[in-house]
Formats: structure tokens, C-alpha cells, sequence
């Protein structure tokens, strides 16, 4: 048998599988997914805080939650960008646009994510809790889709604005 035997050696199949490990490998990255949740963890705070004292001053449920996630998107491009992935990206205003105008693009799937998460449990499931006068289902809501967002959110992330793949 020859060498291009597929039988003899790896296959197209092999080769594809290999190929597709070693491009998703940076994914898993411990280190990195560590700084990404960190930075998750502040964007969420950022999220709820903003979502949570526009609610409570009355302005509609996922009006508030928009522009909590957009508060938090801003916040945590800087921080990923200056942390978490700062080795790739490059420097200057027009390059670091173009990346938050990727990530914009990218978080659009959390941020759909994360607004029919809220709503299916805010307005379908409906509990009544309220915690120190605040309605505690809006947070409990928005808590659960931010964490359903978030896995959304590292892997196209990752893998569109700063291209880890690419390594």
C-alpha cells in the first residue's frame, strides 16, 4: 500500500478532525476562559446595576435590559480587549473600533439571547418576588439569561472578534 493509501495512513476524516481540534483547542483555554468570566463578572454587575435602577425608575422591563447589556458590552470590550485577549489585538482608535464594531456584532446572538431568556421567565413564568422593595424576578430573570448569554457570547467571541483559532 501506498503512503496516499487511506487506508495505510490517516484519513481525510482524520486530518479534518485534527485540523478542527487544534483550531477550537484556544476555546478551552483555562487562563483565558478565567479572565473572560472574570470580566463577565464585572459586565454583569455593570448590566444589572444599570438594567436594575432603570427599571426601578420605571422605564419598560426590556428597555432596561437592552441598555444594561449595552453598558456591559462596552465595559467588557475594554476589559477584554486590554486583558483577556490583549496580545491579539492591535493598537490604534480605527483598529480597536473595528474590533468593538466586531464585537457588537458578535454579542448581537447573547444579546437575543439573553433578551428572550429574560422575557420567557419575566413575562411567561411571572413569579412575584420582591427583595428590600426591589421586583427580585426582574433580577432573577436577567441573572438567568446573562448566564445563558454568556457561553454564547465566549465562543463567538473567541472565535470572531479576536480569532483565537488563528494560533
Amino acid at each position: 500500500m501506498s503512503e496516499d493509501d487511506p487506508v495505510a495512513g490517516s484519513t481525510d476524516d482524520d486530518d479534518t478532525g485534527a485540523s478542527l481540534r487544534g483550531r477550537l483547542a484556544p476555546l478551552v483555554s483555562s487562563a483565558r476562559f478565567g479572565k473572560f468570566a472574570s470580566v463577565g463578572a464585572i459586565g454583569a454587575g455593570f448590566d444589572l446595576t444599570a438594567s436594575t435602577t432603570l427599571r426601578e425608575l420605571g422605564v419598560f422591563p426590556e428597555v432596561a435590559v437592552f441598555i444594561g447589556i449595552e453598558v456591559a458590552i462596552v465595559v467588557m470590550f475594554l476589559l477584554n480587549d486590554n486583558w483577556t485577549f490583549s496580545a491579539r489585538g492591535t493598537g490604534g482608535v480605527l483598529p480597536t473600533l473595528g474590533r468593538l464594531g466586531r464585537s457588537h456584532l458578535v454579542r448581537l446572538g447573547g444579546t437575543l439571547v439573553q433578551l428572550a431568556t429574560f422575557s420567557l421567565l419575566y413575562r411567561v413564568v411571572a413569579l412575584e418576588l420582591t427583595v428590600a422593595g426591589i421586583d427580585g424576578w426582574f433580577v432573577a430573570s436577567k441573572v438567568t439569561g446573562i448566564g445563558v448569554a454568556m457561553f454564547v457570547n465566549y465562543v463567538a467571541e473567541s472565535l470572531f472578534t479576536w480569532r483565537v483559532h488563528a494560533e
